[in-house]
């Protein structure tokens, strides 16, 4: 019998985003400051539809906005790891690295009983030290990267990239790779950002975006057998009137069509089992 996994992915990251862009002025820090005010009307969506999420925050919300983060916490909701700031990794040297993963991650034990289970890297760039630096914490998986788009895979160490010869493929290592998509994320589609050097355009039609959605679940159970679908929204993006519509829309089409929700750990470890990992 053909199993379609769903997991929905929030990134929950307040102003963070903004102040690792430089962009500290009152404007950009109030556009973070409403994805507090979002989360509770998409608990009540996620609640109202018995689905349980994947909530990633970084340690900078975690410190900013402890209540909000404890009922996320307290609705069932895992809670993964997205960093201290979000400053992405790559740019980053491995120490500063390694000392905000072990700080947020101690945050998170706080909060959840647990170190978390799963990582998603700031702006999806993860350095050339994360994959250790995962395995070394003690990460189930990782959610950053994009090498497929129904089926999760074995995240490599050691890859060899360079501009004139041929790629060379690195050995996958037990952790997981629940891959993402700019395609499946609100914020491309929906922010409209500007800096110095370029401009997010974003502002899409909601109603479009959402076709979009429901039709990649689409030809996912018609055409794979056993597959996962990672959906990613940041609260300040999806929690507008409009886009509460459409993820309210997303839920109910997919619930109807035979999605089997999940929280990304929950998933991830379906995967480890019906794909073990071999030494």
């Amino acid at each position: 019998m053909a199993t379609q996994i769903v997991t929905i992915g929030f990134d929950f990251d307040a102003m963070s985003g903004f102040i690792a862009r430089g962009m500290t002025s009152p404007t950009p820090i109030s556009r973070g400051e409403f994805g507090p005010v979002a989360v509770p009307r998409i608990l009540a969506l996620l609640a109202k539809y018995h689905v349980t999420a994947t909530w990633f925050i970084p340690g900078h919300t975690l410190e900013t906005y402890p209540a909000q983060c404890k009922q996320i916490f307290d609705a069932g909701h895992e809670i993964g790891h997205h960093g201290w700031t979000h400053m992405p990794p790559n740019d980053m040297t491995r120490e500063k690295e390694e000392e905000g993963l072990v700080s947020a991650n101690e945050l998170i034990r706080k909060l959840s009983g647990q170190r978390a289970r799963g990582y998603r890297s700031p702006s999806w760039d993860l350095s050339p030290h994360s994959v250790a630096l995962m395995l070394q914490n003690g990460f189930l998986y990782d959610s950053s990267m994009m090498g497929n788009d129904y089926h999760p895979y074995r995240v490599r160490q050691g890859d060899v990239i360079e501009l004139e010869k041929p790629a060379v493929f690195g050995k996958a290592t037990k952790l997981i790779e629940m891959p993402v998509s700019w395609t499946l994320d609100d914020y491309p589609h929906f922010e409209f950002l500007r800096t110095k050097q370029w401009v997010l355009p974003g502002l899409m039609n909601a109603s479009q975006v959402l076709e979009n959605w429901i039709n990649d679940f689409r030809y996912m159970k018609s055409n794979v057998e056993w597959g996962i679908l990672n959906y990613t929204f940041h609260p300040y993006v999806i929690g507008r009137g409009h886009r509460m519509i459409a993820l309210e829309a997303l839920v109910r089409t997919l619930s109807e069509e035979g999605a089997h929700f999940m929280t990304m750990e929950e998933a991830a470890r379906e995967y480890d089992r019906k794909f073990p990992f071999a030494n």
